[in-house]
């Protein structure tokens, strides 16, 4: 066991205030004590039976819980299931069909209240269209929708019949989704004529039919009807959504699926430039998902629930269809952004539905960081419960903003990690049983086994290290679509028996992990590893900053350089000098950006996340990638030229 190896990353920044859940929390809490861990250390295959048996309904029991041939997993082998059944139809046999499963919020103002009676109706009758359009068990469907109850529903249509879907965020480009329908070679690709994003209509049929010039495998077209927008109808492959489900047959059963019937496929980026298809199955990753929303969420049964993602995203896939509709839950589900029609959009609809538990992006609150407490302040947000956090490391300053201006002090923070690849949550606190310290995702939840290595593979007990998995999980990736070998490359080759998918974690001397974001995010300056978590960290402890990002650019004296581009707060004004003093004081010397440059904006996609490889580009002075996702290209121009202006920092 190493004790912060040489090999390892260099954890320099720690934290050290608590927040222990309140008694009065712990009163109501579902998991209140240290009883569900214990379980699950004795017996962590019979600890995820159990859940599998307590909260999934199964057609046929399963035979063996986990086959685990290395790499490769199977979960609740030679077990049934249909995993729309489970997230609508048990709900209204059991008499629940007028409970709400969304209050679906336009960004324009528009609403719609749908119940589960309603849902499981829109279903079977998509169901039937899709069995009319071709598709059958094992066929792909593409996904290609704005935020409309239409996505859920393509989602459990298609989960109904044994179709698996892939469904690409709406804001991505037409290469990009003709890129993911050719690999999956999809059949019917489900899209609408647009949607509302800051005000207006964007395009989204426009869009697909460029990408449906060179797809073979596409044989119909489904458009939604929502922006209103003009939009050319080829003959013979496109059908308005209204007109197929005004003809389909009310009633389609829910047929048995094998607990490893794929469920869906969610593209995510590669080194090679080639997205990678992620494949997640049925029993195992339901039985996660349901069960890491109910216990990290505390769940009860008069929450109101919302998660700000997109359903383009694993995140939305896990936390706003399957996990919360297996349980039964109410949700909000928003189409557009925080930020129309003012900055006070989203606090306005906590305060309208009484919203329970909230889950977003670090990105995000720091944007509202910037936008100032008066925003939040102008809304009741008394109904909050538990604060959620996702996406990325949240830094300890957005961390108690967070706690203090939108949970009032009173709200435990659930800061969660996990990825794409591991389907459901993996660290997290549990809100009424853990201590929690801003900033950190504190512990592996019941069931999960993490541990950080260095270099060679040996395991680190405290300080910096690379964040690795130990043992199966049920909802963990199956393979990449057609590319086992990639698969076995990708996540399993590094360390010998271990999971790794490229994050940097710390240990502190009380256990809670800390991540520290991508190791290829840590940069190597004087032969110290520096993960640009930590630096971007206390830049955003500076009263005066809103939001940074830092990346490593090439440097003949340093191997690498810490570049950062700032944001301030609204009428902030502080130096360059002044700032990497700060950082200096937080963090030490070697940690110095080289180079701050201060930007009104940084370069994010349309789902918020910031694009630091264009920085890094920026930084080198390379032409620039690919910036079709970019909510706002004319950002890296302005960077360009700043970058240019601006001399580095002895």
């Amino acid at each position: 066991m190493s004790d912060n190896s040489s090999n390892a990353i260099d954890a320099l920044q720690w934290e050290n205030r608590r927040f222990p859940p309140s008694e009065a929390f712990k009163d109501q809490a579902l998991v209140a004590g240290t009883f569900m861990y214990d379980t699950a250390a004795q017996d962590d295959l019979g600890f995820w039976a159990q859940q599998a048996a307590e909260l999934i309904d199964w057609s046929t029991d399963w035979e063996t819980i986990c086959e685990w041939n290395l790499p490769f997993a199977k979960w609740f082998v030679g077990g049934q299931l249909n995993v729309s059944y489970n997230c609508l139809d048990r709900h209204v046999l059991a008499g629940r069909g007028d409970k709400v499963a969304f209050h679906w919020v336009g960004e324009p103002g528009d609403t719609r209240t749908v119940t589960y009676s309603d849902l499981l109706a829109e279903t079977q009758r998509f169901a039937n269209v899709l069995k009319g359009l071709g598709v059958g068990r094992g066929d792909r469907v593409n996904i290609y929708l704005p935020m409309i109850p239409e996505a859920a529903v393509a989602m459990l249509a298609c989960a109904r019949i044994g179709a698996a879907h892939s469904v690409v965020f709406g804001g991505f480009s037409a290469h990009s989704l003709r890129d993911r329908i050719n690999d999956a070679e999809a059949k019917v690709l489900i899209t609408a004529d647009g949607g509302y994003r800051r005000g207006d209509v964007f395009a989204l049929k426009p869009v697909a039919d460029e990408a449906l010039e060179s797809t073979p495998s596409i044989t119909g077209v489904v458009v939604v009807r929502r922006g209103g927008n003009e939009v050319a109808m080829q003959e013979g492959r496109d059908h308005w959504y209204h007109d197929l489900m005004a003809a389909a047959d009310p009633v389609c059963a829910a047929d048995p699926m094998d607990s490893e019937q794929l469920l869906f496929l969610l593209y995510t980026s590669g080194t090679t430039g080639k997205p990678k298809g992620i494949m997640h199955t049925s029993g195992g990753y339901l039985t996660q998902v349901a069960f890491t929303h109910k216990y990290v969420f505390d769940l009860h049964d008069d929450d109101v629930y919302w998660c700000t993602a997109d359903v383009g995203w694993i995140t939305g896939h896990s936390y706003i269809v399957y996990g919360p509709l297996a349980n039964g839950a109410t949700q909000v589900m928003y189409e557009g952004v925080p930020n129309f029609p003012g900055n006070d959009r989203f606090w306005e609809i906590i305060e309208s539905y009484g919203v329970t538990k909230f889950y977003t992006a670090p990105t995000a609150i720091r944007t509202f960081m910037k936008w100032g407490i008066e925003e939040p302040a102008k809304h009741d947000l008394s109904s909050l419960k538990v604060l959620g956090s996702v996406g990325e490391p949240i830094n300890p300053e957005a961390w108690m903003w967070y706690h203090e201006h939108i949970g009032g002090g009173r709200c435990p923070i659930v800061d969660t990690w996990w990825q794409t690849e591991t389907g459901g949550i993996m660290i997290s606190p549990l809100p009424g049983a853990t201590t929690t310290k801003p900033g950190s995702a504190t512990f592996p939840l019941p069931g999960i086994g993490a541990e950080l290595v260095d270099e060679n593979g040996v395991r680190v007990d405290r300080g910096g290290g690379y964040l690795t998995l130990t043992r199966p999980w049920p909802s963990m990736l199956r393979g990449i679509w057609g590319d086992q070998e990639r698969y076995r490359e990708t996540y399993w080759s590094r360390f010998d028996g271990r999971y790794f998918a490229g994050d940097g974690a710390k240990l502190d001397d009380d256990g809670y992990l800390w991540l520290l974001g991508r190791v290829d995010d840590v940069m190597n300056v004087s032969g110290h590893r520096i993960s640009t978590t930590e630096v971007e960290s206390a830049l955003v402890a500076h009263p005066s900053v809103a939001e940074a990002a830092v990346v490593g650019a090439t440097d003949a004296t340093t191997g690498q350089a810490i570049i950062a581009y700032v944001t301030l707060r609204g009428g902030a004004e502080v130096t360059e000098q002044d700032l990497r003093n700060f950082v200096g004081e937080e963090i030490g010397h070697i940690a110095k950006p080289k180079a701050i440059y201060f930007t009104p904006d940084l370069p994010k996609t349309r789902s918020g996340k910031i694009m630091r490889r264009l920085l890094r580009d920026v930084a080198e002075g390379r032409n620039l990638g690919d910036t079709s996702t970019l909510a706002d290209a004319n950002v890296v121009t302005e960077l360009q030229r700043r970058a240019a202006d601006v001399p580095a920092e002895d």
